[in-house]
């Protein structure tokens, strides 16, 4: 009789380890010429303890109902998602329905069994399921979250509270700058002021003197051209003589002109004079 238990249960093991069998016991003990289950199979309830075999000591769940547990003698009915509640999960012999809220609300609990409207920043949930602001002395930088209280001092040894927080925000903390330190900073500021006016200096050093000899060549150039154009002038007036006083006249103005040295001007006037004069001379 023993050798035949021990049979039966050889055979089952070997089909469990194949994974045919998925309903039923999953674990069990020998007690005499029966088994008695340890474990059920994930999603099957327990019908007996001890019996002939480990395929009739459980059965799996009705549609609708689930189990997490291995060995229990009902399954739970399914959660419906209802009201404020959207599906997220549909339910499975060994999972519950899992349901979420809509925009703009959140989760009452663990087991999202209830909607309430979410707190932004700055704001808490409350016991009525409304929000309120945080208490003075409170900060809360997470949506729905409780109000927690602000740091009374730095965490850093080094550091000093430049402000207090806020609904929002926890103290701000800063580095304490002491003389010393303030010291090696201006020196390290200073060490690395940019040198551009430098650039600067030597650029204006550099274009002065090539300034002033441009200037100088221009100069230059002008004073050669009034020479020429004295020089034209001058042989003009050598190279072309004529008796004529009226021409010669003509001439002189036009050198006069030429070099803008005098202030006086020539006119028809001036030529009918020396004609005159030459008249009563003859």
């Amino acid at each position: 009789m023993a050798v035949i238990a021990w049979l039966i249960v050889l055979f089952l093991g070997i089909q469990c380890s194949v994974g045919e069998i998925t309903v039923g016991c999953l674990q069990w003990d020998l007690k005499g010429s029966d088994v008695c289950c340890k474990s059920c199979h994930p999603g099957n309830r327990l019908v007996e303890e001890c019996g002939r075999t480990p395929k009739d000591l459980c059965t799996p769940c009705e549609p609708g109902t689930y189990t997490v547990h291995p060995k229990k003698y009902r399954c739970y009915p399914c959660t419906q998602c209802v009201g404020a509640q959207v599906l997220l999960e549909a339910c499975t012999a060994t999972t519950d329905t899992k349901c979420g809220c809509r925009e703009g609300l959140t989760c009452g609990d663990e087991r999202c069994s209830f909607c309430v409207k979410t707190c932004e920043k700055g704001f808490e949930p409350t016991v009525n399921r409304d929000c309120r602001k945080c208490p003075n002395g409170t900060f809360n930088d997470k949506v729905h979250q409780k109000c927690k209280p602000w740091s009374t001092k730095c965490s850093n040894p080094n550091e000093q509270i430049e402000f207090k927080g806020d609904a929002l925000n926890d103290i701000k903390c800063v580095p304490v700058i002491t003389e010393k330190t303030r010291g090696q900073k201006d020196v390290s500021s200073d060490a690395q002021d940019p040198i551009w006016p430098l650039f600067v200096i030597v650029g204006m050093l550099v274009l002065f003197p090539v300034t002033i000899i441009i200037i100088m060549i221009v100069a230059v150039k002008n004073l050669q051209k009034r020479k020429k154009t004295k020089k034209r002038i001058h042989e003009k007036i050598i190279v072309n003589p004529t008796d004529d006083p009226r021409t010669l006249i003509a001439i002189e103005c036009s050198f006069h002109e030429a070099q803008q040295e005098q202030g006086s001007t020539c006119s028809s006037e001036s030529l009918d004079s020396k004609d005159s004069s030459e008249q009563l001379i003859a």
